[in-house]
């Protein structure tokens, strides 16, 4: 894909240009010299592991940060962001991963916070109303103007976003980890939208760490890497695995380490699980040194299910056995109890307190062994932690970092943390790296081969293709609450035979 009509021209200044941007905090230098330039019309990809640099240097040009040394010009004029308001102005419109609407208010009147058409001192309703149905007809969508954007979906909330970013006249729009929380037909809704956003001459910034998104999506792609600059190319003259080496500083000879275990008999069988319409009569196994995929589209029941094996719902029916033995798992403490794990799908609501300590965070699901008369022993608390600091390769300042303060890969390893200190049985992994960077992705990819080889089981629920077929041994696919089929051997398996389970 190209830049259309005269916005490729070499003659004509860039839509935007970013020159030598440093920026430092309190002992971390986040930007080193970063410069990136932007055409009309134009996808251009950032790429880089988290803490390369890619928030930081879009925070700048959205006004949220002043850098420290460099220089950023729109249509060849350059330009001084005091604020985000400064940036709104300059026609730069920023969507963050967790979109910034008010859950209360109306998509309509989301669209227009804060610059509400006033006719006499007065909200227009009827003209809000009027441009707002524009703004969707111009993205060839429709979405209830009326509707709370709490009781929007996912994908409506984005468009809301997108709706708001034209409203402001935005030419230049950055998509931060857009597609996270879509469906595959969400997500080619996503790209036909961008594709008409090119056409009228918006140019985007698309950060994703999904790179085979990024073949699809995007003309251009820079790398970060340490707060650097490590390539620029355009899509077409780059591969895969160029990617992955710019990103990372080294060679992978493999995105999926290779791994070779014995497998042993099942350790972990669900019998008969059933909760309403999202479960139902759902069974399988997971044996020692195995990690299973639970995979299938997105509501097909999988999270439904593990949840009823670690007791976060109540099942209506069937059986949990570990070892050949009747488990009586009512509550989260049970399956703990028992020796079952689960890094939940959203680490950030469900898997961590995110104002507390990463100590504290580590600490939760092993106050039984931790404490002492009531009271947490803290020195060993903070001398396991730091222990597994060490072995896992969390970046932290130290143990009482805010645990929201981290990158999503050292979020993650964190939550597996506290349930490798437990010395769990059974994990389950749910979506393991989504919002993970490709190095980070490779160093969970590695425990979870290390896990496998000390005797662990592994469930892993994953929407990923490439990374189930990558990571697993045996595949159960999902459908609408029921398992439609199973796949013994997933290294021979395809793409295809999981989705032609998926959609029976």
């Amino acid at each position: 894909m190209s830049a259309p009509g005269p916005a490729s021209s070499t003659q004509q200044a860039p839509l935007l240009a970013m020159h030598g941007m440093t920026k430092s905090f309190p002992g971390v230098q986040a930007l080193r010299g970063v410069s990136l330039s932007l055409r009309a019309g134009e996808v251009l990809a950032l790429l880089g592991e988290n803490g390369a640099g890619k928030s930081t240097l879009m925070k700048v040009l959205g006004g949220a940060f002043r850098a420290d040394a460099g220089s950023i010009a729109i249509d060849g004029i350059e330009q001084h962001f005091a604020s985000p308001q400064d940036s709104r102005r300059a026609g730069v419109a920023v969507i963050y991963q967790e979109f910034n609407l008010v859950p209360g208010l109306t998509a309509c009147e989301n669209i227009f916070l804060g610059q509400e058409p006033t006719r006499a001192g007065f909200i227009s309703q009827t003209q809000e109303r009027r441009q707002a149905a524009e703004l969707f007809q111009r993205l060839g969508i429709a979405v209830d103007l009326d509707t709370p954007c709490r009781r929007l979906t996912t994908a409506q909330q984005q468009l809301v976003e997108i709706a708001k970013a034209l409203a402001c006249q935005a030419r230049i729009i950055v998509m931060d980890e857009p597609s996270a929380a879509l469906t595959s037909h969400e997500v080619g809704r996503l790209f036909a939208i961008i594709d008409e956003l090119k056409r009228q001459g918006i140019g985007i910034v698309y950060i994703s760490h999904r790179l085979d998104e990024i073949f699809t999506v995007a003309d251009r792609v820079t790398v970060l890497r340490d707060g650097q600059n490590v390539g620029e190319r355009p899509i077409s003259q780059v591969t895969r695995q160029e990617l992955i080496e710019l990103m990372v500083g080294r060679e992978l000879s493999d995105e999926f380490p290779k791994r070779s275990t014995a497998i042993g008999p099942p350790r972990l069988e669900a019998i008969g699980l059933r909760r309403g319409r999202a479960v139902q009569d759902v069974s399988f196994s997971v044996r020692r040194g195995e990690i299973l995929a639970l995979t299938g589209l997105v509501g097909a029941g999988r999270t439904e299910t593990v949840r009823l094996i670690f007791g976060a719902d109540a099942r209506e029916a069937g059986t949990i056995r570990l070892d050949g033995r009747s488990l009586a798992i009512r509550s989260p403490r049970d399956a703990i109890a028992a020796g079952i794990g689960l890094l939940t799908e959203d680490r950030k609501l469900q898997g961590l307190v995110l104002g507390h300590a990463v100590r504290e965070n580590f600490g939760l699901p092993n106050l039984d062994w931790l404490s002492r008369w009531g009271f947490v022993q803290l020195r060993r608390e903070r001398d396991e932690f730091t222990r597994y600091i060490s072995s896992l390769h969390i970046k932290v300042s130290s143990g009482e970092q805010p645990a929201g303060t981290l990158s999503g890969g050292n979020q993650q390893k964190v939550v597996l943390a506290k349930w490798l200190a437990r010395n769990c049985e059974v994990l389950i992994f749910d979506e393991p790296t989504r919002g993970i960077d490709v190095g980070a992705k490779y160093e969970i990819y590695l425990l979870m081969n290390e896990l496998i080889a000390a005797g662990k089981s592994i469930i892993m629920i994953s929407s990923e293709l490439p990374e189930v077929l990558g990571m697993a041994d045996r595949i159960i696919v999902l459908h609408e609450g029921r398992v439609t089929g199973e796949i013994a051997d997933a290294r021979r398996a395809t793409q295809e035979q999981i989705m032609k389970l998926a959609i029976a």
